[in-house]
């Protein structure tokens, strides 16, 4: 069945890149009365799915907001035992028949990874190293990142690769910015999905977002389902010609 729906859903375009915003991971664990931590462990199993539907359909680039800047914030437990997590995950994606290895997934770790404990970073290097070779299809996991950081460290790196043709007032300014964006790997998203009913972008993509269908679907991230996704998509199909006619314009 999920097959002929999908056959159906290419008969329109179908989102290069596909963004998420997981939201509402806590409020979950809390709705349910899970312990710390638990919430976070069911947005894992929730986006394993996700990564299927979006890939089956033929989306060829997923990014998801994994962890903030200002997640660090939060009380020294929680961040740990989110860590804890990611490195469990991230490790996960090394060994045979995960998502990466069924669907020939190349991982990017996106964000300021001199944030992380050097565990963490290591085991991110070690994905981006072991799938390198992957073609098929392109997850960013967006962590220890926020866009005003992004935007302060690609303005930092543009300056000192560019010094002279800044000076001279030579080559695009506009173009060399967007090289040496964290998210410079992949095309601006075609839309962005926050889960739990939330319309911010909360310092997300703030800068590749300009001609993106936004969706805000109420249900928690860890109840995101197939018809979200497909909801999603329709959306995108809706509203594509439209978003088409702007980028035109901005040519």
């Amino acid at each position: 069945m999920r097959s002929c729906l999908f056959k159906v859903l290419c008969m329109g375009p179908i989102p290069t890149h596909f963004s998420f915003i997981m939201d509402g991971n806590r409020r979950y664990a809390k709705k349910m009365d899970m312990g710390e931590g638990a919430g976070h462990r069911a947005g894992f199993f929730a986006l394993v799915s996700v990564l299927k539907y979006c890939y089956e359909v033929g989306v060829k680039y997923i990014s998801v907001y994994a962890f903030s800047i200002d997640n660090f914030k939060r009380r020294p437990e929680e961040v740990k035992t989110i860590m804890d997590l990611i490195l469990e995950k991230t490790e996960g994606l090394l060994e045979e028949g995960s998502i990466a290895d069924q669907y020939g997934v190349r991982v990017y770790f996106v964000g300021n990874l001199k944030l992380l404990s050097e565990q963490v970073r290591i085991a991110a290097e070690k994905v981006m190293e072991a799938t390198a070779h992957n073609t098929r299809c392109v997850l960013l996991i967006c962590i220890a990142y926020t866009s005003c950081d992004e935007i302060v460290n690609s303005v930092r790196e543009c300056c000192k690769d560019k010094m002279e043709e800044i000076e001279d007032e030579e080559g695009d300014d506009l173009v060399d910015i967007e090289k040496h964006m964290y998210m410079g790997v992949a095309p601006d998203p075609d839309i962005l999905l926050r889960s739990s009913g939330e319309k911010r972008l909360s310092n997300y993509q703030l800068w590749q977002t300009t001609h993106c269908t936004l969706y805000s679907p109420t249900a928690l991230w860890p109840e995101i389902s197939l018809l979200h996704v497909v909801w999603g998509i329709l959306k995108f199909q809706r509203s594509y010609a439209y978003f088409e006619k702007k980028k035109k314009k901005m040519l």
